[in-house]
């Protein structure tokens, strides 16, 4: 999911999945060759990864056409390392110090204005590389994406401004790298490289319809296609757009209207086979295990509280608001314990769960918050574990079996993939795989009020119990969250569109449209990218939604 941008150095580190691998490190006596004694204290450019004892003058550019599909790489010839240029910030401090405080700022200017400056966090780059590096090298842009941070610091820029400045045409790009030290004020140097570059900016290419090809429809099991019209000029553009990675790292795209086949395209080596990765995606058919089980009489209600599952006192920073912490707090993600998953600093981080060996542990151990406003909505991965954990430990053969004879069966998915916690139960928290027309299938069971095919796989008054709005997304004007199940409104042409959805890491989505015979599911891989869902509302908005419902 897309965080906040509370600071730049919480989000670099947020976002940046490969942010801590070690950096290539030049020689301890700079310049490592006459490419860099020639042009210390520059920044340049290449359109490819070209290794530094191949890297020539003549490489680097003055001009770039900057597209979706481009690569872009920085070199900068730096006099130093970075720890000299910390001794003169804070000569007061030791060398250890300064190298635990210090790093690169990257300042961002287009046309000569600045745009953007991010700071790279100095715990993510290793000490002797800041005691030894004289030539850094990083992609800016790569296709495909190599997930480096120099990638992240570019969408960065890009999201916070760049994308704004860098219309369609040329423009001035300049770039600067300074030294800063936080401590913890911040200490910024003055410019160690810099460079500048005229870029072409061709992002958004135009697509002509007449050359894209839509794939054939053919029916899948308890899928019909579908007879109903489709702007299929609006597909194709879309389509076109992500073969030209406009829309970055789409893997799959499927519709159905009235519960048959409107549309399936595929992307980027996936196929109707392929499983996708959904991450949290997953979290909602804890939801439903849970309105089955309920269903069934294996769990009283929602209302019922961890008290009736756990004795609490066995675990630490025990209160008597945990024993009454209910299931639908769990569901709502609106309980008391101390997890944020959008505060790094929280000490319920999922991120601080998944390398302890009992993740269920981890979370009943959470202290009480005593801050946030009571009922508050909080995205807590750990309180979804701990609901999977009661249904394996409820229902007749576990979790894992339970949805399998109850749901995956009567739905006739058969090739799915649990993700396990340490405890060998199948992860609620997110990560179930299957294809897209599965997740099609899941959808559609909601949208069909719990039925399928004459069986009510799951009861009418959970699914209406799901899709209410109970909790307000703080911070998201006219966004809410359900049973583990998200809710917004799409705008396009001046209509409404309310829709609940299920939503994962890297843009995947399962969405069931309330007033309309719609069910979506988009999969994606741009895990941990600020792009990720923000480009997926865009593919509804501008091509989707018109597509199949202004033709109706």
């Amino acid at each position: 999911m897309i965080r906040s941008l509370l600071l730049t150095h919480l989000v670099l580190i947020s976002i940046l999945p490969a942010w801590g691998q070690t950096l290539a490190l030049a020689t301890n006596h700079p310049p490592v060759s006459s490419v860099h004694q020639a042009h210390q204290g520059q920044l340049t450019f290449a359109a490819r990864d070209i290794p530094l004892d191949h890297y020539q003058a003549s490489d680097f550019l003055t001009d770039y056409t900057l597209t979706p599909k481009s690569e872009l790489f920085i070199t900068a010839f730096l006099a130093k390392p970075l720890s000299d240029y910390l001794a003169k910030l804070a000569p007061q401090q030791s060398a250890t110090e300064r190298i635990g405080l210090g790093s690169y700022q990257f300042s961002f200017y287009v046309d000569r204005k600045l745009v953007y400056t991010g700071n790279l966090p100095p715990d993510h780059i290793e000490a002797v590389a800041k005691q030894t590096q004289t030539v850094l090298r990083q992609p800016f842009v790569a296709y495909p994406r190599q997930r480096k941070w120099g990638e992240s610091i570019w969408t960065l820029f890009l999201r916070n401004g760049g994308q704004q400045a860098l219309t369609e045409g040329k423009h001035t790009f300049t770039l600067e790298m300074r030294p800063f030290l936080s401590d913890p004020a911040l200490k910024v140097g003055p410019i160690i490289a810099q460079g500048q570059l005229v870029l072409d900016v061709q992002l958004d290419p135009v697509i002509d319809p007449a050359t894209v090809q839509l794939s054939p429809l053919t029916p899948y099991t308890g899928i019909a296609i579908s007879s109903d019209k489709i702007d299929v000029d609006h597909i194709k553009t879309l389509k076109g757009k992500i073969n030209a990675s406009v829309f970055k790292d789409i893997t799959s795209v499927v519709v159905l209207k009235n519960g048959q086949l409107l549309m399936e395209e595929y992307f980027n080596g996936a196929n109707r086979q392929t499983l996708h990765d959904v991450r949290s995606v997953g979290k909602s058919f804890a939801s439903t295990a849970a309105g089955i089980a309920i269903g069934e009489g294996y769990l009283m209600s929602e209302q019922q509280g961890l008290k009736d599952f756990y004795r609490l006192k066995d675990f630490d920073h025990y209160s008597p608001q945990k024993d009454n912490t209910t299931l639908k707090e769990l569901l709502t993600m609106s309980s008391v314990f101390e997890g944020d998953d959008d505060r790094r600093e929280s000490a319920g981080n999922e991120e601080n769960m998944y390398p302890t060996p009992n993740w269920v542990k981890f979370a009943l151990d959470l202290p009480v918050d005593s801050v946030r406003k009571a009922g508050e909505w909080h995205y807590f991965t750990a309180g979804v574990v701990i609901i999977g954990d009661i249904l394996d430990k409820t229902v007749p053969g576990g979790l894992e079996r339970y949805a399998d004879q109850k749901l995956f069966g009567p739905l006739g998915i058969t090739a799915y993939k649990w993700q396990y916690t340490p405890q060998k139960v199948a992860n609620t928290a997110g990560g179930i795989r299957m294809n897209a027309l599965d997740f099609a299938k899941y959808g559609q069971l909601y949208k069909n009020g719990g039925a399928w095919q004459g069986q009510q796989l799951i009861p009418k008054v959970w699914i209406d119990k799901t899709f209410t709005r109970h909790k307000a997304i703080p911070g998201r004007s006219g966004e809410y969250y359900g049973y583990l199940f998200w809710n917004r409104t799409y705008h396009v042409n001046d209509k409404l569109y309310e829709t609940y959805y299920c939503a994962g890491n890297g843009g995947n989505k399962i969405y069931i449209f309330k007033d309309q015979p719609l069910v979506v599911v988009i999969t994606a891989t741009a895990f941990g990218t600020p792009y990720a869902h923000a480009q997926v509302d865009k593919m509804m908005e501008e091509y989707i939604l018109p597509a199949t419902l202004d033709s109706r």
